[in-house]
């Protein structure tokens, strides 16, 4: 099998991936209802992962397959409170690409940061258009978006400074548009494309007509979701057949996966570790944000006529995310440097169809908590999963008590109905055992870090911050549009790092700007490096500006608005502006 190419004729790459559509959702999956015929055509054609395996949540799944990395080493393993961005310093398969003479494209969801340096233009990837947080209609995301006509930032070639632009259509149609133009302007030279649509992440919207197939049928949970992984076939078959019409199809890794289990495609109790009580699942237990199964086993399929990646063949060997990069590289013909530091292997071995040189005996995925979470959820074990090809120890924080070990033989038990591990003691000593490492190298990490935003970085001047990245000991911070129309009721701080000493302007608001309505506070104060400072809001005002002179450095930053009676939350928005090394007259 011919799968490694010269520098002068490496393959360009597309990786597609969608969000919230589970290993189920797909009619070659043997979904009795939803039609997905482009989708099983790629099926049809491609080598497939049959055991593939991601993150239960979609925040961690971005940040090891950007990285190469278990997410709990990146900075990025929650999907809000300041868990959602990637340390500073981590390189992407971008960076890798674009340093090797790749032309670099990403579409769609990046949820690693919304702000400088971790956004994806900051991350290796040249020709963007993305929004912002983990949903459209989330707090950060452009006012008023809700997947029809919306307003996302475009980055061009040659800038790391994005301007926001509005779009005519439905998301998913834009991002296809979008990645269709991308690969026309590079057809001449090789490009790598992260699609990384949205959909069909809630909320559940889409065009009546293609929702209205699976509306009135009683046996489909969610008919819009069906709906919308039904637009993303029909626009992967326009996509498709556009790579063959420009002669790049044979001579393209095409890559389609999914970032976690589904999330409409069946109806569970309360608990995401229960199988469905009504819809499909692939005859799996769980869902997304689950360890079991159906929460993070996941399609993978790949397809490269001219590397003899074809032919509809199963692949059981167990894979995962962590494992796209090195593949990708090597595919390529492409030199991993050490620096980069992954933790996954390459899968070429398997694709050539040499198992007994493939070394992973056993992988773990683990839901970590972090600060601002529930502590169970920073313990060894918690919520997590060591998997063999054969066994599966399961550690579910929702199933008490806690750290009650459950073994099941993934062989002979596919929906994960019996626990075993009477049965087997020594296994489940010997899978806990394998854990160990894992924590070891993990835990320091993520328990003694937090990612922080820059203040004061030239690419992005002001910087914009939404309260969905607050870092709370309790609870979660408010990250829909739905949220901040409530008054706020609590603060808490941004991770920010100062990139230069000067002058700042700070403007706190209750709603984005673009939202155009008043502050309801009488007065505000906000905290940082060591600063406190207090002003009245005059009636009416959008927004409330306090200066400040700060040191470089790394802080906190902390905000304060007040109502008539005393009452106290966060500005849920701030945008920070560097104004200058000198001071500023107020």
């Amino acid at each position: 099998m011919a799968v490694l190419v010269s520098a002068a004729d490496r393959p360009n790459v597309i990786l597609v991936m969608t969000d919230d559509q589970g290993y189920g959702d797909l009619s070659c999956h043997g979904n009795p209802i939803l039609k997905t015929p482009e989708l099983d055509k790629l099926h049809a054609e491609s080598i497939r992962f049959t055991d593939f395996h991601v993150s239960p949540f979609c925040t961690p799944t971005r940040a090891s397959l950007m990285t190469g990395q278990h997410a709990g080493r990146t900075g990025a393993y929650r999907t809000t409170g300041g868990l959602s961005i990637l340390y500073r310093e981590k390189k992407t398969i971008a960076n890798l690409f674009a340093d090797n003479g790749y032309a670099t494209g990403m579409f769609g969801k990046w949820h690693l940061g919304d702000n400088a340096p971790q956004r994806p233009q900051d991350k290796g990837f040249q020709d963007v258009v993305w929004h912002r947080c983990g949903g459209i209609g989330q707090g950060s995301d452009y006012w008023g978006n809700d997947y029809f006509d919306d307003t996302f930032e475009r980055v061009t070639p040659g800038s790391r400074i994005g301007s926001f632009e509005k779009f005519e259509g439905y998301c998913t149609d834009v991002f296809f548009r979008e990645a269709s133009r991308f690969v026309e302007q590079n057809k001449e030279k090789p490009f790598f494309l992260y699609l990384a649509l949205n959909a069909p992440h809630g909320p559940y919207y889409v065009a009546p007509e293609w929702e209205q197939p699976y509306k009135d049928n009683k046996a489909v949970v969610n008919s819009a979701f069906y709906g919308m992984i039904a637009n993303i076939d029909w626009n992967m078959g326009l996509f498709r057949k556009q790579l063959d019409e420009l002669g790049l199809a044979k001579n393209t890794i095409f890559i389609f996966m999914t970032d976690n289990g589904t999330a409409g495609g069946g109806k569970f109790s309360r608990y995401q570790d229960s199988p469905p009580m009504a819809g499909y699942n692939a005859g799996m237990r769980g869902r997304k944000s689950s360890i079991y199964e159906g929460g993070q086993r996941v399609p993978f399929f790949i397809y490269w006529p001219e590397g003899e990646l074809t032919g509809g063949k199963d692949v059981e060997t167990l894979a995962a995310h962590l494992d796209v990069m090195p593949t990708l590289a090597e595919l390529c013909g492409i030199d991993l440097p050490e620096a980069y530091d992954v933790d996954g292997l390459s899968l070429v071995p398997l694709l050539k169809g040499e198992k007994d040189a493939w070394p992973r005996e056993h992988l773990v995925i683990q839901h970590h908590g972090g600060r601002g979470y529930t502590s169970p959820l920073n313990e060894p074990f918690a919520d997590t999963v060591v998997l063999t090809e054969k066994w599966r120890l399961v550690n579910s924080w929702r199933e008490t008590p806690r750290h009650s070990f459950k073994l099941y033989d993934i062989e002979n038990d596919f929906a994960q109905e019996k626990d075993v591990s009477q049965e087997h003691p020594e296994v489940v000593e010997r899978l806990k055992e394998l854990y160990q490492p894992f924590w070891e190298e993990v835990s320091p990490v993520f328990l003694n870090r937090l990612a922080r935003v820059d203040l004061g970085n030239p690419d992005q001047n002001p910087t914009e911050l939404c309260a969905q990245d607050w870092v709370m000991e309790k609870g979660y911070p408010p990250y829909s549009f739905k949220q901040i129309k409530k008054l706020p009721k609590v603060t808490a701080p941004w991770m920010v790092h100062v990139k230069q000493a000067g002058r700042y302007r700070f403007t706190l608001r209750q709603w984005p700007e673009a939202a155009g309505k008043p502050v309801v506070a009488v007065r505000a104060k906000l905290e940082i490096a060591g600063q406190t400072k207090e002003v009245s809001v005059e009636p009416g005002s959008t927004g409330v500006v306090i200066d400040l002179d700060l040191p470089a450095g790394s802080t906190e930053l902390l905000t304060y608005l007040y109502n008539q009676a005393g009452k106290m939350g966060g500005a849920y928005f701030t945008e920070v502006e560097w104004l200058g090394a000198g001071a500023v007259e107020l």
